[in-house]
């Protein structure tokens, strides 16, 4: 079976090419080698080599700087999965399109299903809807998204990484405590990816994260004990609970986006480790980086 994967630099296409099956022949291209924003490239591209999958992380993630570059992150995250399916339609290939959380506006109160109305509330949301419904549009019965959350690995730019660089720095950081999520590991999302890769009868919209919830304060907490527990920090470190409004940022956030992973756990017959488990694990991979 023949995969690509497309957004080859970022923190899940790393994990998925470094995690693929031996009995896989994969392609990991990053964004230079193949811009999923070029139609005429996307559709050269699975003509010459057909693949058999076509697992898209590719992705404007830049949430704040998306509210001024509207076009650019449409281009990416809407017209880009719509591009591949369409490729992926006329050869006969399958899409798994990862798409994110911020669909939903935080307001509920229970973790959001699959089926859930979506609202985003920033543009980077309102894009990411956007390909998702293309994607739904065009390859109807061969096509699967994975929405996923707080991601974060040992390498990239990421929550993870910047608290333990201000961490190092300051000694003392404010975290925001009114949101509330799962942490997901990368290595996590692509271990899944892999397992419904295998499994073509998956369909449709499903959830994936790592086990449990925390606001991003109990994420820094974690991420100070951890890495001193580690040797990355030299000392402990002060983290602040702070509110939304006291860090106000360009694109708003919704204050719950706890995704509820059930259609796709009954479907795996797995579950996820703990986030906590996996950040330490995270961490050890930088420690010995």
């Amino acid at each position: 079976m023949k995969v690509l994967i497309t957004g080859g630099g970022g923190q899940i296409g790393h994990a998925l090419s470094a995690s693929a099956p031996d009995d896989l022949t994969v392609a990991t291209l990053s964004r230079r080698e193949l811009n999923v924003a070029d139609e005429h490239a996307v559709g050269s591209w699975l003509e010459a080599h057909r693949p058999d999958v076509v697992i898209n992380a590719a992705a404007y993630t830049a949430v704040d700087r998306a509210e001024d570059e509207p076009e650019i992150a449409a281009q990416v995250n809407a017209q880009g999965p719509r591009y591949l399916a369409e490729a992926a339609r006329r050869r006969g290939a399958r899409l798994i399109h990862l798409s994110t959380d911020f669909v939903f506006d935080g307001t509920s109160s229970v973790p959001y299903r699959p089926e859930a109305s979506t609202a985003p509330l920033s543009v980077y949301g309102m894009t990411k809807r956007a390909g998702e419904q293309a994607v739904l549009d065009v390859l109807p019965t061969r096509s699967t998204i994975v929405r996923t959350a707080w991601v974060y690995a040992a390498q990239g730019r990421n929550f993870l990484r910047t608290m333990l660089r201000l961490m190092t720095l300051n000694g003392r950081v404010r975290v925001v405590a009114d949101q509330v999520g799962s942490p997901t590991s990368a290595h996590s999302v692509a271990r899944a990816l892999w397992w419904i890769v295998a499994r073509p009868e998956l369909v449709g919209i499903h959830h994936w994260t790592d086990s449990g919830v925390a606001s991003w304060y109990d994420f820094g907490v974690a991420i100070a004990e951890e890495g001193l527990a580690a040797g990355l920090l030299a000392a402990e470190v002060d983290v602040v609970p702070i509110s939304t409004a006291q860090y106000p940022t360009r694109a708003r956030r919704p204050s719950y986006s706890v995704l509820d992973r059930s259609s796709l756990l009954d479907a795996l017959g797995i579950v996820p480790a703990h986030w906590r488990k996996n950040l330490r694990e995270v961490i050890h991979e930088i420690g010995h980086a």
